[in-house]
């Protein structure tokens, strides 16, 4: 609420990254009508992209793949290698299974294709922000095709891991306070960051040790030695 008690609306802020200057200027416009949501900054290069990215840190990014200068890939990569809590969404033309699974091994929680309705483009971004991981439906198709079956949907052995996840600070000082059963709202109030941050920071934490839920991250990173239930939080 604003200083008079009004309730107020949280804006979220979208990094566009899209070469053709046509598809772009529309996805900016798609962006900006919803209320919620707000382009920080739309641009066509994986050059500049990355310079907005680093600048900015924005809540999305909204990123095609392919780019003139650089594979749209990379720029996922370098979110999560710098820790950033930056919700991480792919739309292109590709839709074919190598480059899905690509992006998503890259760290992109969400892959729509640029032939959705602008309703669907909107909505599939609010609904990355609140935990969730829109996919269109050619691509979850070509996901099931992928898993089905595969050896790689099975446990790996610990032994045979070539080296630990890598958590930053504050995934790992997130991850402490799951273990010992605060919320996303305690977790924000103690880290004194938005109950937004702390969802991406958990996303991530889920994605880096191949979890899907509080009680796997937390025993998960105890049998890796990453957090020590004995240790209290400061």
């Amino acid at each position: 609420m604003d200083m008079l008690g009004n309730k107020t609306t949280q804006i979220y802020s979208v990094l566009l990254i899209e070469d053709d200057m046509h598809t772009r200027n529309m996805l900016e416009s798609v962006v900006n009508e919803h209320e919620q949501l707000n382009v920080c900054s739309a641009v066509g290069t994986w050059r500049a992209g990355f310079a907005e990215l680093k600048k900015s840190q924005p809540d999305v990014l909204l990123v095609d793949l392919g780019l003139p200068d650089g594979d749209g890939t990379d720029l996922i990569r370098e979110v999560y290698r710098r820790g950033y809590s930056t919700d991480v969404i792919v739309i292109t033309v590709f839709g074919d299974e190598n480059h899905v699974i690509k992006a998503i091994e890259a760290g992109a929680t969400g892959y729509i294709l640029k032939d959705g309705s602008n309703s669907y483009i909107a909505q599939s971004i609010l609904q990355l922000i609140n935990g969730g991981s829109p996919i269109s439906a050619p691509i979850a198709r070509y996901l099931l095709n992928h898993f089905h079956g595969s050896p790689y949907a099975q446990e790996i052995p610990k032994d045979d891991r070539a080296e630990l996840p890598h958590l930053t600070k504050r995934e790992k000082e997130v991850l402490s306070f799951l273990s010992r059963g605060f919320n996303f709202i305690e977790i924000a109030e103690n880290l004194n960051i938005s109950p937004h941050t702390v969802t991406s920071h958990v996303k991530h934490i889920y994605r880096k040790l191949a979890v899907r839920s509080r009680s796997e991250a937390v025993f998960e990173a105890m049998q890796l030695g990453l957090i020590d239930l004995e240790k209290k939080t400061t």
